[in-house]
């Protein structure tokens, strides 16, 4: 047992990070970052190739530091100021100097980046030369997860799979998440001690304290700002739902504007460590908890969205943060009500059953009224679920057991949305070009 539980704060320890800004672009200029820094010298010539779904999330969010949109100023930020030993936190350090820098290389160059043809959901390959060198890098699987470094023809790291099959194999087999069950999570929580797990109340702390800037004013479309103001007017109760739907919604249009605050994600992307915290936030705010207590939600809300996102993948056709970690999310609430682990499995099931369908077309402004609607849902299935209300076995894609409904959600994400995705993606290409 102590094997699970080690992995599974292993699993925590690598997948609850601080990030700022979106985790594509982010990731875009991480690898820009670390091959100009390889390159040594004035880019002559470049190329950057990314996945279609890291395509359509970087294309039209908002960048820290910046008033302009999209891939091609990560690419010039990573370029000009960026520093790859900062990993997912590449952005942070750039003075306002640097950033002005990147506009004016941006205005001045024109910048390659398009989709690379491959499966892969989250693949990023920068190549450049200078007047006398080169540099390539290569990022896959994970945004911040290096698998080729070249310096001036020399191969300083490669861990590319011969075939991207190898590659899903491989890490399908060292995964825990095929065969750990709801309750072996579960209960191997509740076992830690806070002392392993601690540092996940730092999101807390990160996530909110964004929030609270996204409720300042109109920022973004001012999705949670308008919640609150409704609340305030009386159009809307000051509730449990709405608390949720509020600040969730608020850390995501303080996030999606390119706010220069960091967030701590969850399986690699911001908005779904906002999703997996913040509905947890507003129980605790209502209903005051131990730190242990916290904690223990919160890993349960990681988890849970790790072993959606092992199913549906990093990045799909669904909205991850009303596919997963809402579900995490409602896992988490369930057990700090109290939950048996019928009622946590319940809440599970009733997400499966309820946002299944929610498309993502791009990380943006937009994206806050998703997150509202899955902090609400997130909520709502944990409260019906505490009083024994959950959708029956069998029913649609719910399956005969938890796990069962996962795998099917991820069965519908995964390969039966596939052409969906690449729809989406040419829609907003063509949007693209035309703009």
């Amino acid at each position: 047992m102590m094997d699970i539980r080690a992995k599974l704060v292993d699993i925590l320890k690598a997948e609850v990070k601080p990030a700022l800004g979106c985790t594509e672009p982010v990731a875009v200029a991480l690898a820009c970052a670390k091959a100009k820094e390889l390159l040594g010298e004035e880019i002559v010539k470049h190329s950057v190739l990314v996945s279609p779904n890291v395509y359509k999330n970087g294309m039209c969010v908002g960048i820290p530091g910046t008033d302009r949109l999209g891939l091609k100023i990560s690419v010039a930020l990573g370029f000009i100021g960026g520093h790859s030993e900062n990993g997912l936190r590449v952005l942070e350090t750039l003075t306002e100097e640097e950033v002005k820098k990147a506009e004016e290389y941006m205005d001045n160059n024109p910048i390659s980046i398009s989709p690379a043809d491959t499966k892969e959901k989250v693949y990023i390959e920068v190549k450049l030369e200078g007047a006398t060198r080169t540099s390539k890098v290569a990022i896959r699987a994970k945004h911040d997860n290096f698998v080729y470094l070249e310096e001036n023809g020399k191969v300083l790291l490669n861990e590319e799979p011969q075939h991207e099959e190898v590659a899903a194999t491989v890490a399908k087999e060292e995964n825990i998440m095929d065969t750990v069950t709801i309750k072996e999570l579960v209960e191997n929580v509740e076992a830690l001690e806070l002392k392993d797990i601690e540092f996940l109340l730092e999101g807390i702390t990160m996530n909110e304290e964004i929030a609270n800037y996204g409720l300042s004013g109109k920022i973004g479309i001012g999705v949670g700002y308008g919640i609150k103001q409704s609340m305030e007017e009386g159009l809307l109760g000051d509730d449990l739902m709405n608390q949720a739907m509020m600040i969730t919604a608020a850390a995501s249009d303080a996030r999606m504007a390119g706010v220069k605050m960091p967030v701590m994600s969850s399986n690699g992307s911001g908005n779904h460590g906002i999703t997996a915290i913040l509905p947890i936030v507003a129980y605790n705010k209502k209903f005051p908890q131990s730190d242990e207590k916290l904690a223990k939600s919160l890993a349960i809300s990681h988890l849970v969205t790790a072993y959606v996102k092992n199913f549906t993948g990093r990045l799909s056709a669904v909205c991850g943060c009303g596919v997963a970690a809402s579900t995490g999310a409602t896992a988490g609430i369930s057990w700090l009500m109290s939950g048996d682990i019928k009622q946590i499995e319940g809440a599970i099931e009733n997400m499966v059953a309820n946002l299944s369908g929610m498309i993502c077309d791009g990380a943006k402004a937009g994206c806050a009224l998703k997150l509202a609607s899955a902090a609400s849902a997130a909520v709502q299935s944990a409260i019906i679920a505490k009083h024994e209300c959950f959708v029956p076995p069998m029913n649609g894609i719910v399956g005969a057991r938890v796990e069962q409904s996962i795998q099917n959600l991820g069965r519908v994400s995964d390969k039966g949305m596939s052409v969906t995705d690449e729809v989406i993606i040419n829609v907003m290409d063509d949007m693209n070009k035309v703009n």
